[in-house]
């Protein structure tokens, strides 16, 4: 690296110095700023390349288009997190819960047009929101029965579509979501689903988890881990995220900072099973849990779960005793 000195003395003299009297050039003298030296750097390396710049703006943002991590590069990453997701895969191994049978991927016709199993992906996923696998897996079996593509839906009476998607969670909005939903595909799509996340989050009712899961397992494209209440539950309690989240979405981009891409595809499977069998989100079964130790969570338990009840009948049946 070459530097140049280049010394810039600033004064508040417009004059010569051996025009001025004495004193008054020490009055100057002492009047005078200090001197600033700069250095003036003649270094190629000094500067990041356009490209360089654009991927490490890139390494904080995430396959999905939004804000967030890039498949481990944040450089933190959780303590013994390859032993604790050990531990979850041994108590998933049987591959038992509802989401293994019922979930988003197990409710589609099979042998259908590569179209029409994409469409019938998308409304799974706009039906599973807020609602049980066991509600959504029934509505879509009534759905498939009617006859499940854009066309027949738009054809399909708002009150007849209520009742083949009832009682999933907010089924009346869903009725609405769905018509628009299909109206966009024919129009802009001949009526297949959008290919990118960011077209996908266009559709009425349809958010980042619904849209990487879409992509995943519709166009078998990985863009970003799909997160529901489950994952974000579970990801917190394990300390999985390097600060607490606040919602799915933030929990997306701080799992996908650390995490190996690899591992991506998996995580919503894995974790919506373990949070429907032994992570409940009320009375969690943490004495059945392999990370007991290992999770933050866990280690603050409480041994059994507290039963419920009216503080005043617990009284009560302990005056009977």
């Amino acid at each position: 690296m070459e530097a140049r000195q280049v010394v810039v003395v600033q004064s508040d003299a417009a004059d010569s110095d051996s025009d001025i009297p004495v004193k008054r050039l020490l009055r100057r003298m002492k009047n005078r700023k200090h001197v600033e030296v700069k250095y003036e750097l003649k270094d190629e390396a000094s500067t990041l390349p356009a490209s360089e710049e654009h991927q490490a703006t890139a390494s904080v943002q995430s396959n999905g288009g939004s804000d967030g991590g890039g498949d481990g590069g944040s450089g933190w990453e959780p303590p013994l997190w390859k032993q604790v997701l050990e531990n979850l895969q041994t108590m998933r191994a049987a591959r038992d819960a509802p989401v293994d049978s019922m979930g988003a991927e197990q409710c589609m016709d099979q042998g259908v047009k590569p179209k029409v199993y994409r469409f019938q992906v998308l409304i799974s996923l706009m039906l599973s929101s807020q609602t049980k696998d066991q509600v959504t897996h029934a509505a879509m079996t009534k759905l498939r029965q009617h006859g499940l593509t854009p066309d027949n839906l738009l054809a399909t009476p708002d009150a007849t579509l209520g009742e083949l998607i009832y009682p999933v969670g907010f089924w009346k909005k869903k009725v609405v979501y769905i018509k628009k939903t299909c109206e966009i595909l024919k129009r802009d799509y001949e009526g297949d689903i959008p290919s990118t996340v960011k077209e996908m989050c266009q559709l009425p009712g349809v958010g980042p988890k619904m849209a990487h899961l879409c992509m995943d397992i519709g166009w078998g494209k990985l863009t970003g881990i799909g997160v529901d209440t489950h994952v974000h539950r579970i990801s917190n309690r394990l300390g999985w995220t390097q600060c607490p989240t606040k919602t799915p979405e933030e929990t997306r981009l701080a799992l996908e900072a650390w995490m190996p891409k690899e591992l991506w595809s998996n995580t919503n499977l894995l974790m919506v099973g373990f949070g429907q069998q032994v992570c409940l989100p009320v009375g969690p079964k943490c004495g059945e849990c392999l990370n007991k130790a290992l999770c933050p969570y866990g280690r603050n338990a409480p041994l059994t779960s507290p039963k419920k009840g009216s503080p005043r009948k617990s009284q009560k049946r302990k005056g009977q005793e």
